[in-house]
């Protein structure tokens, strides 16, 4: 096992030999043909592809030489201004021997080889929840990013000059925005937070030349609409929350996009909202052209526990039964993994990936039946999992070369409380507390939702997105803020580096100058290593 302070040795010795060569395109643009088959020397979006299933199919670092990385350069954030927010919350961006990162308001361009700075844009902000950004999307010479106070901003990406900006929410209603937009074909797809905001939240499509609003699909429906039933009235909807605070995935074959969105409102104390309160906690297919629904699966069902069903849908082609399938598979902040159709919504596996205690069952679609003696109670009642979840927003990963979807899982109780039991409550309305909790890294076999393996983790606490790759390895971020490579056949621990912060998101990977580079944020820094 090797520690920072003995790879700090490496550094700059790694880095020159890197240094790009003549001939080699350094800031161009990105084809988007790319997008549709990213090469080894990028990784374009924020799942690296359109799947969401963040594999990579490199394997110079692999099971056997992993013990052997070295830090190849060490990136901090320069010093952007008082009050930035100085953490890399969402996953770098890699086109052309280039680098895109992000903070609230901030875009850095650094050299993919060397990490030196190429170029650094600064939004002016009119307010707006700085709490992160999860990173850019690029096509063609552009690159896209939101920023805090509402907008959808268009930078050349050769020189991080602003091409245009679109407002994509209203800041007055306390929306915010930090969403990865992602471009697909001639739409710039972005979504909303709030910080569990009593609005509706929503997906739009832009014109990724001028920014101009193309489609929005609502969350919550109108009353008449398809979903409106779901709830008791108008008002309820107009106050139903389901904010859209991940990036998307999206099939090229069936032109579909796939969804999941946020928990509805008010959070815990739900006696004005009784229903299943479509389409919040729920994974949709929209058409991308047109923003239309073409079906959803929701994993909680009228949700009182702030389990936002934001997580990743992975998309992947398997065997169900014997019979090839277009499968997609999530594994739910609620403790629970599904895996459906992707063409139809079809449900074919729904499992416990942690210890639940909050369902009666299945409904006939495959869905959770929610226990309403596990609702928030004035008296308190004990919920598996806590409000964190089995795992929150961490970007889970699944090789296709093992068949296993693997997260970074939280095995929990925690007691749940209403404070406001009349018939209009607001916000919150209650709180849980004094929660036990048990991390692990749960191996998933996408056929029956069975444990394969588990490993544990020595200490609960935050941890960060995960990372698979031909190499049989799996990349994981720890509680103590360790960078793990794990057997991805067997779970056995091979080699990890403490980084004295924990993981922001998920490690990367790229091939440049004939070498691998493993890529990761935490807090400040960017972590860059090769094979020594």
């Amino acid at each position: 096992m090797k520690f920072l302070s003995a790879l700090f040795l490496a550094l700059f010795s790694v880095a020159s030999m890197h240094a790009a060569g003549p001939g080699q395109q350094t800031g161009a643009g990105l084809d988007p043909a790319t997008l549709l088959h990213p090469t080894a020397d990028s990784w374009p979006t924020y799942n690296g592809d359109y799947s969401g299933r963040r594999f990579s199919t490199l394997n110079q670092i692999n099971d056997k030489n992993v013990k052997s990385l070295s830090l190849a350069w060490l990136y901090q954030l320069p010093n952007a201004g008082e009050g930035v927010v100085r953490r890399l919350a969402g996953t770098p961006v890699v086109v052309n021997g280039v680098i895109y990162i992000t903070v609230p308001d901030h875009v850095w361009a650094i050299d993919a080889r060397t990490s030196r700075t190429l170029w650094h844009y600064e939004w002016t902000s009119k307010g707006g929840i700085h709490l992160g950004n999860r990173g850019v999307g690029i096509s063609g010479n552009s690159l896209y990013f939101e920023t805090p106070d509402c907008n959808l901003v268009a930078l050349n990406v050769a020189d991080g000059k602003k091409l245009w900006s679109q407002s994509i929410c209203d800041l007055d209603q306390m929306y915010y925005a930090s969403v990865a937009p992602l471009v697909v074909k001639n739409h710039v797809i972005t979504g909303v937070s709030g910080d569990d905001l009593d609005r509706p939240g929503f997906l739009e499509a832009h014109d990724p030349e001028t920014g101009a609003l193309q489609w929005r699909w609502s969350v919550v429906p109108k009353p008449g609409e398809p979903g409106s039933e779901t709830w008791p009235d108008a008002d309820a909807m107009a106050h139903g929350g389901g904010m859209t605070w991940i990036s998307p995935t999206y099939d090229p074959e069936l032109n579909l996009l796939y969804i999941g969105t946020g928990n509805p409102q008010p959070v815990l104390a739900a006696s004005r909202r009784k229903g299943a309160n479509l389409y919040t906690e729920s994974i949709v297919a929209l058409h991308a052209d047109t923003g239309k629904m073409a079906w959803y699966f929701q994993p909680s069902p009228h949700d009182t526990h702030d389990w936002d069903a934001v997580q990743t849908p992975v998309l992947f082609d398997g065997e169900i039964d014997g019979k090839p399938h277009k499968l997609l598979a999530q594994a739910s902040r609620n403790g629970w993994f599904f895996v459906l159709d992707r063409e139809t919504g079809k449900n074919y596996v729904s499992s416990e990936f942690v210890k639940t205690n909050w369902t009666k069952g299945l409904d006939a679609r495959g869905q959770p039946i929610p226990n309403a003696a596990k609702e928030p109670q004035i008296p308190g009642v004990l919920v598996a999992p806590d409000a964190s979840g089995g795992v929150n927003w961490e970007p889970p990963t699944f090789s296709p070369a093992t068949g296993l979807f693997y997260v970074n899982a939280t095995h929990s109780y925690s007691m749940f409380y209403i404070y406001d039991d009349s018939d209009k409550p607001e916000g919150w309305g209650g709180r849980q507390t004094g929660n036990w909790s048990q991390a692990m890294l749960q191996a998933l076999d996408y056929r029956t939702g069975k444990i394969k393996w588990s490993h544990k983790w020595e200490t609960p606490g935050n941890k960060g997105g995960l990372l698979s790759t031909a190499g049989n390895l799996v990349f994981a971020g720890d509680p103590n803020n360790n960078l793990v490579a794990l057997d991805a056949t067997t779970g056995k621990p091979l080699w990890h580096v403490n980084l004295s912060t924990g993981l922001s998101n998920g490690p990367i990977t790229y091939e440049l100058d004939g070498h691998q580079y493993l890529l990761v944020g935490a807090g400040d820094k960017l972590f860059a290593f090769v094979m020594n």
